[in-house]
């Protein structure tokens, strides 16, 4: 039972991180990606605070160095560049190039942590990324990138990074809850900083833009970073990053339903990036 619940948790995430995608276009015809990311993160910040304080829990600052590093990396970096991205990139071609983060991250955990990869994860690692070659470039005969595309990588990047620094960085003897609200107030602190150096203003959405803000904030943020901290905590960043294959799954799923099916570069890239990360998951850690 606590595997299966560990599984739904991982899943969960996944799926309203998939959503976001999808979510991210009504959101930003109306904000710059700064005032984006920092709204988002001002109110998820502001709901897991409140969290604390009901439980009478408390966040633990002396731990300030982890949550800096993982507020910095996974809340700041990866949104940033999530929203930049999102401006000009598709959300089947950004939830497509973050399918293959799974492979990123355990390359960066063999970096950082030592784990070796497998063979299977040596072999899949080249698939994966020409699946997300296809998939940015489109196919066709005029092989350009676009600035979105490029964003993207490196939010997908700065989540690898995030994943890895969880199971390294994330004090252990505290609650899930306290280091995330800590991890999320640094996040929200550093976007609006970003935000505000940027020079732009803050606006009020209309009801669509504001109420898909709003499941970012609350699903794709609060349940999400919840779910997935724990997750990396029982399955490790490697196990756990497999999960991210339902990323793109579930935004071609939403598009579908938009009347906004993928291209057969986009089929066919996701097939090469999931059958990539799906063949690299079913093999044995390597020796050390």
């Amino acid at each position: 039972m606590h595997t299966i619940k560990t599984y739904l948790m991982a899943t969960l995430a996944a799926v309203f991180w998939g959503a976001n995608f999808n979510l991210a276009k009504p959101v930003l015809a109306e904000m710059s990606p700064y005032i984006a990311g920092a709204s988002r993160y001002v109110l998820a910040a502001a709901v897991m605070v409140l969290i604390v304080c009901v439980k009478k829990d408390a966040i633990p600052w002396r731990h300030w160095k982890a949550y800096l590093t993982l507020g910095v990396v996974g809340v700041f970096g990866f949104n940033l560049f999530f929203f930049l991205g999102m401006e000009t990139s598709s959300a089947i071609n950004g939830a497509l190039i973050m399918g293959l983060n799974p492979l990123l991250t355990a390359i960066i955990g063999y970096l950082m942590l030592g784990d070796k990869p497998t063979v299977r994860q040596l072999i899949a690692f080249p698939i994966g990324i020409a699946g997300v070659a296809i998939v940015v470039l489109g196919a066709g005969a005029h092989l350009t990138v676009s600035i979105g595309d490029v964003y993207i990588l490196i939010a997908n990047f700065n989540w690898a990074l995030y994943n890895v620094l969880v199971k390294k960085n994330m004090p252990k003897e505290v609650s899930g809850i306290a280091s995330t609200a800590g991890i999320m107030s640094v996040g929200a602190a550093a976007l609006s900083i970003a935000a505000w150096m940027h020079g732009d203003s803050a606006v009020l959405p209309t009801m669509g833009a504001g109420s898909a803000l709003l499941m970012m904030s609350l699903c794709g943020g609060v349940l999400a970073y919840l779910f997935w901290n724990a997750s990396i905590a029982r399955l490790g960043p490697s196990k756990a990053a497999i999960f991210l294959n339902l990323v793109p799954v579930t935004t071609m799923v939403i598009a579908a339903f938009e009347r906004m099916p993928p291209t057969h570069a986009q089929l066919f890239g996701a097939v090469l990036v999931i059958s990539a990360v799906t063949f690299s998951a079913f093999s044995r850690p390597a020796a050390r």
